[in-house]
């Protein structure tokens, strides 16, 4: 069985993320979504894309426990780059695709969330790239995409400290497009991906290709340190600690090395 459902109505299609408890982002959930979006490419009648998550989250996090059995660091950066090509492919993608992030968009979650064009939050939703209280740090490019949405200090906040925000301050910073109640959540979402829908095909498709210049050169050169650096901050006793506690369920006992 799959990690994802996918439809189609009104030239919209929707896919939901299905892999219980968390939504866990992992390696076999990535490769599903990839396959899903060669699903879209490929049927010129679709004109926009709403994710969302099925059950308690739209996704809480990377799989942990699927990093634990990875072996050297680089086998670490070949996880950050692959996660960071799909992430980028879903920012380049032709059609709009529409985040309606309920629950919970934690770590990887986020990070997902961002790729994406517009996100729509519930107002109580949880916000945050949690990693470093893990002993390690976001590889899903979070570093870069956060700070153009937030602003850098409140990246560094939110990076450093690991903890979340409602989505009701994403919305006031910025990250989120709006902030609606969970039961409005997918309806709101429906409407706007249709009312996108409704033009023409060939304008959404260069107004994808041209927003993305409006990063800067530098974007790329982070994201490549990024994967570098979650490679090597894998090898460190902090970041097996961080985990270990992670999955014990305990505080970590950090000691700097």
């Amino acid at each position: 069985m799959g990690t994802l459902t996918f439809e189609t109505s009104n030239q919209v299609a929707y896919l939901t993320i299905q892999s219980p408890p968390a939504n866990a982002l992992s390696t076999r959930l990535l490769n599903d979504l990839s396959e899903k979006l060669d699903e879209i490419a490929q049927n010129d009648a679709i004109k926009a894309v709403v994710l969302k998550g099925e059950g308690k989250f739209f996704s809480a996090g990377a799989d942990i426990k699927e990093f634990t059995s990875l072996q050297h660091a680089s086998d670490y950066q070949t996880l950050a780059e692959k996660g960071q090509k799909l992430f980028e492919r879903i920012e380049h993608f032709h059609v709009p695709v529409i985040a309606a992030i309920h629950g919970a968009a934690l770590g990887g979650g986020l990070e997902l969330a961002m790729a994406c064009h517009i996100r729509l939050v519930s107002g109580s939703a949880k916000l945050g790239l949690p990693e470093l209280t893990l002993g390690i740090i976001p590889g899903f490019a979070g570093t870069q995409r956060l700070p153009l949405y937030v602003g850098t200090s409140k990246a560094y906040e939110m990076v450093l400290t690991g903890e979340p925000i409602s989505g009701e301050e994403a919305y006031h910073l910025g990250l989120a497009n709006k902030a609606v109640s969970e039961e409005e959540l997918f309806s709101e979402a429906t409407k706007l991906a249709e009312k996108i829908a409704n033009k023409s095909k060939l304008t959404i498709n260069s107004v994808m290709k041209l927003i993305p210049f409006a990063k800067t050169g530098q974007f790329r050169l982070g994201v490549e340190e990024e994967a570098k650096e979650f490679g090597q901050i894998f090898g460190s006793d902090d970041a097996k600690e961080g985990i270990q506690a992670f999955i014990e369920k305990r505080k970590p006992n950090f000691q700097d090395k």
